[in-house]
Order: C-alpha cells, then structure tokens, then sequence
C-alpha cells in the first residue's frame, strides 16, 4: 500500500478519522455519500439550459426555428406541450397542470433528500459531541487517563471531531443546495408562465 508524505496510507488515515470519531463517524460518513448523490441527481436534473423567455422559446419551436442543442426541463415541457396541444383554443388551466406536472415533478428530484440531510448531519456532530463529552466525564469519574475508549483525551477527541464534520458536511450541502433551489424556483416560473399565457391565449396567441 503506497503511502502519503507523512508516511500514513491514506486509508489508513481514514480508517483513524473513522475510529477517533466513535460509533458516530460511519454514519456522518454515510451522510456525505448520501448528500452529494442527491445533489447530484438534482444538478442533472436542473442541468442548465437556455435562459430565453418559454414563451419566446415556444414561438421559435412553432415556427421550426430554435436550435435544440441544449436540452433541459423547459424543452422536455415544451415537447409535452407540442404533443397533447394541438389546436388554438386556449387551453384549460387543469390540462396544462397535467401536461407539465412530470417537469415540475423532476424539478424537486432530490430537494427533500438535499434538504435532510442537511439537518441531519449536525444533529449526528452534536450526537457524536455528546458521547464523546460522555466518554470524558467517566473517565474523570473513574480518575483514569487511559482507558479502553481513549480516556478523556479520547473522549475530547471524539466530541471536537465529530462536530467537525457534521458541519463540514451541512455546510458546503446547504450552500450548494440553496443554489440549486434558487435555480429550481426559475424554472418552475417559466412553467408557470408557460401554463398561464397558454391558459389565456392558446397556441394562435402565442403565434401572434
């Protein structure tokens, strides 16, 4: 196993963080896993398109002039549009809620999974912050500097550490979270805005 610079393995320098933060860390770790999957499901599904107007975007699609080179939520709603719409009568606001509800539906893929673990993660930190403060005091109870769990040292440790990460986790996850949000509240107001000038005005609106 090759090792790092100072001499560790990096596994072997996980395997130490893992062990160092108690019974917590596996968890916090299964956090992390889990957080950057779902955001990363949701940057695929937000995966960023075309900042034209729908309408704009609709229009040119009507006239067989937009370039599809990007594709994104509002082009997949647009080709549901162009599918179920098919005459110029304005159409009926619960038939556009129906045709666009898979986009709006894979807008908020991940969101609720983004937004638990979050929450989760420093809850696990404080979890581990307490078991370790647990550790501490026992020791100090029993007057011994190093027993089995580490002592109190290890016992200091294993709270420091484990608050550590849970908001090392938290952290760059809400921050990254709240982007993608703002990102998804755009484009759940261009499906609004779709639905609500095709609810008025049709397809001969949108022509004109």
């Amino acid at each position: 196993m090759t090792s790092g610079p100072t001499g560790v393995a990096p596994l072997d320098a996980v395997f130490g963080l893992f062990q160092a933060g108690g019974a917590v860390m596996p968890w916090l770790g299964l956090c992390t896993v889990l957080l950057w999957y779902a955001l990363g499901l949701r940057l695929l599904a937000l995966k960023p398109g075309s900042r034209m107007d729908p309408i704009r975007r609709l229009k040119l699609r009507l006239a067989g002039a937009e370039k599809k080179s990007t594709r994104d939520i509002v082009e997949g709603a647009l080709d549901a549009v162009l599918v179920r719409v098919r005459d110029d009568a304005p159409v009926p606001s619960t038939v556009m809620d129906e045709v666009l509800a898979p986009a709006h539906a894979e807008l908020r893929k991940g969101r609720v999974l983004v937004r638990s673990l979050v929450g989760i993660a420093p809850l696990a930190g404080l979890l581990g912050t307490v078991t370790g403060m647990i550790e501490t005091f026992r020791s100090l109870a029993e007057m011994a500097m190093f027993t089995q769990g580490g002592g109190i040292a290890g016992g200091i440790g294993e709270a420091l550490l484990t608050t550590q990460m849970g908001l090392a986790i938290a952290v760059p996850g809400l921050v990254v979270g709240r982007m993608l949000d703002h990102h998804e509240a755009r484009l759940h107001g261009d499906l609004d805005q779709l639905a609500d000038v095709l609810s008025r005005r049709g397809l001969r609106g949108v022509r004109a």
